[in-house]
């Protein structure tokens, strides 16, 4: 049975490998934390909230994400694509998530808002009205996404294949646009 936490504050603390497993958080909020070094075993997080925490090159692989708050985290390089898929729901808001990938998860209706997502692989990803708000998308990934209704218009640096990606009424800006035609080598000044 794993040891359970309800309703607390975590502040300054760097977790070391083991620190965090075999452990259930529900509407926890951790400040300045540093889970670097985590290696994620049997760990859920429900309601809950990160600030200014550090996640950079953590394995998240067995962690179940149920309503979970990123604020102003480093989460470079972390694989989103093994957590638990039950009831997941993640939303970041002003984070660092170059390189991590979310690989064929589900992540209909995440907030995306003001975020670098530099070469973060959404492939085979379910980003049915995502909202993209602010966020630098250079070099992502979305071959064979679903992306129908999601918000780009106010994002850049993208290029995504319509012809490799569902984008049903997805939202645009006349600027991003060329990050659609980039495949057919149309010069859009």
């Amino acid at each position: 049975m794993p040891e359970y936490s309800l309703d607390k504050q975590y502040s300054d603390i760097t977790y070391g490998v083991e620190d965090i497993n075999f452990k259930e958080f529900e509407s926890c909020t951790f400040t300045n934390c540093d889970f670097s070094q985590c290696n994620f075993i049997a760990v859920t997080f429900i309601d809950c909230s990160f600030n200014n925490c550090n996640f950079n090159n953590s394995k998240i692989n067995h962690v179940a994400l149920r309503t979970v708050y990123f604020n102003n985290c480093k989460i470079k390089d972390v694989n989103f694509a093994m957590c638990d898929k039950l009831i997941f729901e993640i939303h970041f808001k002003d984070c660092l998530l170059d390189f991590s990938k979310f690989y064929t998860l589900k992540l209909k209706g995440t907030t995306f808002n003001n975020s670098s997502l530099v070469a973060v692989d959404f492939m085979n990803t379910d980003l049915t009205e995502v909202q993209f708000n602010n966020c630098d998308l250079y070099r992502a990934e979305f071959e064979k996404a679903i992306a129908n209704k999601a918000n780009f218009r106010s994002s850049y640096n993208y290029t995504i294949d319509p012809t490799k990606t569902k984008l049903k009424k997805a939202q645009f800006s006349i600027q991003g646009l060329k990050g659609l035609l980039s495949k057919h080598q149309i010069i859009v000044e």
